[in-house]
């Protein structure tokens, strides 16, 4: 969907966009912030652009059109080559008519597109001499940009020294990865600084910043690379007569790090209808991505394309950014709400003066906890900035603080449970109710009974709450020892649903230990986690005498995790006695308890599945599953991989052997094409599985 652009319906209303534009424009290139998110800005310049060809005469001479982006800021180095921006589009007839207009313009189709993500970073130039890095320059206005030599050291994929003793100049974009943006914020606030309000503006003011008491790593992804006075003769007219994949190839064999070795590498593309297949596809893996992007960079692949295009003041003719739609907007923090879960969590919501991203009105976003709210000093009246991207959870990423007016007030944390009024534990950096699950006694006791758990049918919501009313039931062993007498009592409860609901009680008595761990809800297992925690250990006796450190040789749990199990364990040991009294199974079929693996019988380690179709594989399932296997939920999907020896993941890795792509696949299965993994179908994987299929 195109970008609308704003309104302008004066030539005042200009001169303010205009004004606008340039301050905004000006704060992020020399310091990393802006008044205005990617969104606005966009819209802002389309609006200016639109209003400029409707009155050529009347054009500002510090108009954003006719500059390269950063172009407010001054530099004193010039560029041996101009480093110029790019232009935009925002949808499939924008980019075609593009195509078109560049076919025109050199006399033929393009031969071969190069297709890339649009890194969300800032522009440097890297100059080596005899393959030793000796400068780094922003982009400035194109011309010449500012010395950011100082930052030599600190920018992870830009080598000290080349895999060659060339004279080249590599250009590409400093960015923060996630893991890295986080870092550099607690960092940054440790030292009394206000935090980032997103990686890009991170890394553009890290790069810039001298003489900080501290410094924090950045990123490096090349996207070209070009001849310097200098270079040997043979190599200059290599890379200058080189089509843009090969410097690419080129760059990666210096040792300079580029985007091959991501998700979203880069590619070449023959047609339009197939740029605009990559687009889609690089769009679905956005979200999982550990960087940000904003878009996709098409170019004409080969050098005499782009020599017959030739470039404006601007940009290139024959490069384009394809944009994709903002994951991030600035908006207001209202108030901040606190919930309390089924375990007893209490977890902070921020509600938000609504917004619109990614085409979702957004009103809530997750705050994390509340250490997570004063380490990057939020508080309400702030403008924020807000995350979404794809189906993930918005999130506050930071207050944009140079906006602040003084009229913001600090967050009020809860002194008691907001729920039930008791003590609250603050030991851990996620807040729990003093109460734990019995804060939310019918939460927990309908998420233990579902489908997914221990699968009680017609013990939904309802029916716990009129259980829990009735005081019939304080905990999960209480629903064991109901009897009919005491559910026909009970409002709208006939013989007929009062067997039903006893003959299902029953069955669950059976379910395997895997589901019986899930549904106690043990903070930081989920039914993945419950399944391995039970597969490796076998018996419920098993994971009770296991320590932290046993604990830590189950999959998934580390060192921060396997503490948490274990104490939670031990907490839950009345309600585990009270079940296993009541005849609940406390043991996993099929798996192997634990055996000493040295002669101290110390050390444990649990069998892992032989045998099975899927023994060694990670197998991850996506999309609609049909055929023998579409009543699975995607729970018994993930049992019966596991029962068939394989191991079941959520995520496309490139530990991922095999992806079951059922109907509207969408990221998982595109992620899984890129990196060569072997798709099956329902049905083919159903015949794989077939004698493990209940």
């Amino acid at each position: 969907m195109t970008t609308p652009a704003a309104v302008i319906v004066d030539a005042a209303a200009y001169a303010q966009a205009v004004e606008d534009a340039v301050k905004a424009s000006a704060a992020y290139y020399a310091g990393g912030t802006s008044v205005l998110d990617d969104d606005t800005y966009d819209r802002l310049v389309r609006g200016i652009a639109a209003w400029e060809a409707a009155h050529p005469g009347e054009v500002l001479p510090d108009s954003p059109t006719g500059k390269v982006a950063g172009g407010a800021v001054e530099g004193d180095v010039p560029h041996t080559v101009p480093m110029l921006s790019l232009d935009n589009v925002f949808s499939p007839e924008e980019f075609t008519a593009w195509t078109s207009s560049l076919a025109r313009r050199i006399g033929h189709d393009v031969a071969r597109f190069s297709v890339e993500p649009k890194l969300d970073g800032l522009a440097i130039a890297a100059r080596y001499t005899h393959g030793r890095l000796t400068r780094l320059i922003t982009r400035g206005d194109g011309t010449a940009g500012e010395d950011v030599s100082h930052a030599i050291g600190t920018v992870e994929g830009l080598p000290a020294e080349l895999a060659e003793p060339v004279t080249v100049e590599v250009r590409g974009e400093v960015l923060m990865t996630t893991a890295q943006f986080e870092h550099a914020n607690e960092v940054r606030t440790a030292h009394g600084g206000q935090p980032f309000a997103n990686p890009r503006n991170a890394a553009a003011g890290t790069l810039r910043a001298k003489d900080r008491a501290y410094t924090v790593p950045m990123t490096f992804f090349g996207y070209g690379v070009l001849a310097l006075p200098g270079t040997q003769e043979d190599l200059a007219a290599r890379l200058g007569e080189a089509a843009h994949s090969e410097l690419m190839a080129r760059c990666g064999e210096l040792g300079v790090n580029i985007t091959a070795s991501t998700a979203v590498p880069g590619t070449t593309a023959e047609t339009a209808e197939q740029v605009l297949d990559r687009v889609k596809e690089v769009a679905a893996l956005r979200a999982e991505l550990p960087f940000g992007i904003d878009g996709i960079v098409i170019k004409a692949d080969l050098a005499a394309d782009q020599a017959v295009a030739g470039s404006g003041s601007r940009a290139p003719r024959w490069a384009i950014a394809y944009k994709l739609p903002a994951v991030e907007k600035i908006t207001r923090l209202l108030e901040v709400e606190w919930n309390v879960g089924r375990t007893g969590i209490i977890a902070p919501r921020a509600v938000l003066e609504p917004v619109e991203i990614d085409g979702s009105t957004i009103t809530y976003a997750t705050l994390h906890n509340p250490a997570d709210i004063t380490r990057r000093d939020l508080r309400l009246g702030d403008h924020v900035m807000v995350h979404r991207a794809g189906d993930v959870i918005p999130r506050v990423e930071a207050p944009v603080a140079h906006l602040r007016t003084g009229e913001e007030r600090p967050i009020v944390f809860p002194e008691v449970c907001p729920r039930c009024g008791s003590a609250i534990d603050t030991s851990e950096q996620r807040w729990r109710c003093a109460n734990g699950r019995n804060c939310h006694l019918v939460a927990a006791l309908s998420y233990a009974a579902g489908r997914d758990q221990l699968d009680i049918e017609g013990l939904g919501h309802t029916r716990v709450v009129q259980l829990v009313e009735a005081g019939l039931v304080a905990d999960l062993a209480d629903v064991f020892a109901l009897t009919r007498d005491q559910l026909l009592v009970l409002e709208r409860m006939g013989e007929t649903s009062t067997d039903n609901l006893l003959a299902a009680i029953d069955a669950a008595k059976g379910q395997p230990l895997s589901r019986v761990l899930c549904a106690l809800g043990v903070r930081g297992t989920g039914r993945s986690m419950s399944r391995r925690i039970a597969r490796y250990f076998a018996a419920m006796e098993h994971i009770r005498a296991a320590d932290a450190e046993a604990m830590q040789r189950v999959e998934g749990i580390g060192t921060e995790k396997a503490p948490s199990i274990v104490a939670e364990l031990a907490e839950l040991a009345p309600l585990i006695d009270k079940l296993a009294a009541a005849g609940v199974n406390m043991t996993e079929p099929g798996a192997t308890p634990p055996v000493p693996t040295d002669d101290t019988g110390g050390a444990t380690q649990g069998a892992e599945p032989t045998g099975g179709p899927l023994t060694g594989m990670a197998v991850v399932v996506t999309g609609a599953m049909t055929g023998p296997l579409e009543k699975l939920s995607r729970n018994q999907m993930n049992e019966l991989i596991e029962r068939a020896g394989g191991r079941s993941s959520s995520s496309v890795s490139k530990k991922t052997t095999l992806v079951v792509a059922g109907e509207g696949a969408g990221s998982k299965r595109a992620k899984a094409e890129g990196l060569g993994i072997r798709l099956a179908t329902p049905d083919e994987f159903a015949v794989l599985v077939a004698d493990y299929v209940d």
